[in-house]
């Protein structure tokens, strides 16, 4: 995959290119600052971009503001965005336009390589990846309606489906056949109200509402 990477501190920038060329990807642009980010973005229109939320000249939110900027210039551009503490917010910011390709990291997960490479992977791929940090976050907050209509099982389901997992992954981790994964998140998609739609992506639009029920 050709990759754009965008992190301000140079070691860790420097790590993230090293560890992707040694799986195999090629790294077209690694940057420090958001308009660079801005600009390697448009020109280079990568098939993934890993990207630092915090970054000059604001040291705020510029990174997401970048990777936003880019996924509505070119819709479904891949984006694995970093983070040093878990927001939620940022995660609801990146889902919002219902569609896939979107991740959103923890930095101390890059230290575990092949947790690391499968989230870029999967992203690359169309999927989602949320930190099990975050989405532990926010399993353990208070839940509003149409979550409570969930049962036990298809809270687990839909929690690892903010995961970025498959059906096959599900069952392979809860140990159920795949059949029966599928036919809770079809009941998922039922419950919440979420029709199939060609222009999105059903499984990002429960994340949504699984994010929407504590914000």
């Amino acid at each position: 995959m050709r990759v754009v990477v965008a992190e301000d501190l140079y070691l860790l920038r420097d790590g993230l290119v090293r560890l992707l060329e040694a799986y195999g990807h090629e790294v077209v642009a690694a940057v420090g600052d958001g308009p660079a980010t801005r600009r390697a973005l448009a020109e280079l229109r990568p098939d993934v971009a890993v990207i630092d939320v915090r970054m000059p000249p604001t040291f705020s939110d510029e990174g997401l503001q970048a990777a936003l900027e880019a996924r509505r210039a070119q819709p479904g551009l891949p984006v694995l965005v970093l983070s040093q503490h878990v927001e939620q917010l940022y995660a609801r910011e990146l889902l919002a336009d219902g569609r896939g390709g979107i991740g959103y990291l923890l930095k101390d997960r890059v230290f575990d390589a092949d947790q690391f490479i499968d989230a870029v992977e999967r992203v690359a791929g169309g999927g989602t990846s949320l930190d099990p940090a975050v989405v532990a976050r926010l399993m353990a907050a208070p839940t509003a309606s149409p979550l409570t209509t969930l049962t036990d099982r298809e809270r687990e389901i839909i929690s690892l489906m903010a995961e970025g997992l498959s059906n096959q992954a599900i069952a392979r981790r809860l140990y159920l056949s795949e059949g029966a994964v599928s036919k809770h998140t079809t009941s998922i998609f039922a419950k919440l109200g979420i029709a199939t739609d060609d222009n999105n992506n059903r499984r990002v639009l429960a994340v949504l509402t699984f994010l929407d029920a504590v914000q």
